[in-house]
């Protein structure tokens, strides 16, 4: 798992996503004469993938940290159904230039799927971060979050600005956004009826099945869950635990309100990406998000779903480094 100021100009939109898409494509044909190709660029570099686990906010939580100590900090922050692993398309390709902290949120496997009586919310979430940017001085960094990692991101901006160098959001699920216009409103009240009442009332009597299958299609497509093969089935299915806790949080505390002024206050560079096909509630919080931090570079990520950085890794990459390079 989304008012202030006025919307990103399209005009300026369209002309930086051709550019984008020249690059990706490798520009136009070449000439008849063209020199041939140079040589292939060098294979890239593959660091120690060892996996660590510390104490953090009173939690122990596992990362990796990878790329060349004292290169500029880039922090993946992952969503529901997810963990660590969810960053395999970015977390070596970003490590060549940038140092690179991958880890499993609170709850989240490997972590351990401990009842500790706090509530699941960005903001337990965002403490936990920033107990790890100070812990592993990788701060102030770049953080790139992704659906409810984008939440925590925003969260750690508003609480502790001082640790955060920028920022790259993908649908945040700040669904009280959407209360200003009837089209938001009606997105807002149908992901409530049909998606996050659903799932907490399966997981209530016990069929978390069921209750991974209406969140997974909700946030993705109807029927999405069922063509999964076997395996990844099982792999959502191993979310379980940390899904649960979501559902049956109080909502008030799980999807806490933002106002659009309050990120009009946010001065953090920020870069918000969406993808081309992403359910309508994503889209209309993705807009509300550009209008309200005053944002003018949106990328739509071509044919990608939510979350965009898994459905079309290329594009959300090429797109993420050119962001990084000049921020």
């Amino acid at each position: 798992m989304a008012f202030c100021s006025p919307a990103p100009h399209p005009v300026s939109m369209r002309i930086l996503l051709c550019c984008l898409l020249v690059v990706a494509c490798g520009g136009g044909p070449a000439p008849e004469n063209a020199a041939p190709a140079g040589p292939a660029a060098p294979p890239l570099r593959v660091f120690d993938r060892t996996l660590h686990a510390m104490t953090f906010n009173g939690t122990r939580l596992a990362y990796r940290v990878t790329g060349d100590s004292g290169a500029p900090p880039v922090v993946f922050v992952h969503g529901t159904l997810a963990d660590l692993n969810s960053w395999g398309g970015q977390e070596n390709l970003f490590a060549q230039r940038y140092r690179v902290l991958v880890y499993s949120r609170r709850y989240h496997r490997p972590n351990p799927q401990a009842e500790d009586n706090q509530t699941y919310s960005p903001k337990i979430h965002s403490e936990d971060l920033a107990a790890m940017l100070l812990t592993l001085d990788l701060a102030p960094a770049q953080i790139i979050g992704s659906s409810y990692g984008a939440y925590t991101a925003l969260q750690l901006a508003r609480d502790h600005p001082q640790l955060v160098r920028g920022l790259v959001l993908a649908e945040p699920p700040i669904a009280s956004l959407l209360t200003g216009s009837e089209a938001g409103d009606s997105a807002r009240r149908a992901f409530y009826t049909y998606v996050l009442d659903p799932a907490r009332a399966a997981f209530a009597r016990g069929d978390s099945i069921a209750a991974v299958r209406l969140f997974f299609d909700g946030t993705t497509r109807r029927g999405a869950f069922d063509r999964l093969n076997a395996g990844a089935r099982a792999n959502l299915l191993g979310h379980t635990f940390e899904l649960r806790r979501e559902m049956l949080a109080e909502r008030g505390d799980y999807l806490p309100p933002v106002t659009c002024a309050e990120l009009g206050r946010i001065t953090t560079p920020v870069l918000l990406v969406r993808g081309e096909r992403s359910p309508r509630m994503f889209q209309l919080i993705m807009d509300e998000l550009a209008r309200c931090m005053r944002n003018d570079t949106t990328v739509i990520i071509p044919g990608a779903g939510h979350p965009p950085h898994t459905s079309n890794a290329a594009y959300y990459n090429l797109v993420v480094l050119r962001y990084l390079a000049s921020h």
